[in-house]
């Protein structure tokens, strides 16, 4: 990082002459001249004395070798440090987190594959669940984290970056903790006429959509009413103030404490999983087809202890 002149320099100062320092330096000593003519004319400053017994350093020499020697060894430390840190990014790995989209269920599948990764760090990256700006974050899947975990069933979503299934979630119905319909245990479509019900626009959610058509065709008397495609807090405290009710997923039943999430006796559930970068680094792909595995081993020993 250093002007070669100045390494140069201070090797000549080290050696005490020109000859020992070409020696050092595996270069002719008329090149090391050379080198320290041009520095001194670069400087406008006299920093070495020629003597017939080889080259002593002049006062202007004395501080400028203390502050080569200094300026070699801050270079040194700073590309020292530079390459630990390229070292520790390589071997960590980040994940973003955030209200609707915890990192607890990474951690669950980190400890059953991290044997696999010996020495990789995790690094946990807040993220806010902004329905505006979620795509963006979706977008720097790979810049700004590297996983995600969390209910995927958006086209918008699955344009951006891949997903490994980890499970599903079933879909409730949150309520108002004063509402009528708080008390059951849990509810049927027939329970939710005459009920505003809360759902993400048609369009871009599969399941979404089929029970919408469901609703439409054989319960009319639930009006839907429109949220925005990505839910964030504002759904949920909408919610909470006008005592709609708010078709949600069993993972979200402690977001909003003003709100009760209820079973619905349906079939409908989301899936959830691993999303990372369309065009994954070496070591998330790995990481990938390792959790792939891993949740593939999963599947099989809950069925083999299903009744």
């Amino acid at each position: 990082m250093l002007n070669p002149l100045l390494t140069t320099f201070l090797t000549v100062a080290d050696c005490g002459s020109f000859t020992s320092a070409s020696k050092r330096l595996f270069i002719s000593a008329t090149a090391v001249m050379k080198q320290m003519d041009a520095l001194e004319a670069h400087l406008d400053l006299r920093l070495l004395e020629r003597t017939p017994h080889g080259v002593r350093l002049t006062a202007a020499g004395e501080m400028i070798a203390r502050d080569a020697r200094f300026l070699q060894d801050y270079a040194k430390r700073s590309v020292d440090s530079a390459r630990a840190v390229t070292a520790d990014a390589e071997t960590t790995f980040c994940v973003g987190t955030s209200l609707l989209n915890p990192a607890k269920p990474f951690m669950d599948l980190w400890y059953q594959v991290n044997r696999a990764f010996p020495g990789y760090k995790l690094h946990l990256v807040p993220f806010e669940d902004d329905h505006q700006g979620i795509l963006a974050e979706i977008g720097r899947l790979g810049e700004k984290f590297d996983f995600l975990v969390g209910v995927c069933d958006s086209r918008a979503w699955l344009d951006q970056c891949g997903f490994l299934t980890l499970g599903t979630y079933k879909c409730m119905v949150a309520v108002r903790r004063e509402h009528p319909l708080a008390a059951k245990k849990r509810l049927t479509l027939s329970d939710l006429h005459g009920q505003t019900l809360m759902m993400v626009k048609a369009g871009d959610s599969g399941l979404n959509d089929r029970l919408r058509a469901e609703l439409r065709k054989n319960h009319p008397q639930i009006q839907v009413e429109d949220t925005p495609r990505f839910y964030d807090i504002s759904v949920f405290n909408r919610c909470a103030e006008t005592g709609h009710a708010l078709l949600t997923l069993e993972c979200w039943q402690d977001v909003h404490p003003g709100l009760v999430s209820l079973p619905v006796e349906w079939e409908y559930a989301v899936p959830y999983g691993l999303l990372y970068s369309a065009s994954p680094c070496p070591d998330v792909e790995r990481f990938v087809r390792t959790a792939e595995r891993a949740a593939g081993r999963i599947r099989t020993e809950k069925k083999q202890h299903t009744p």
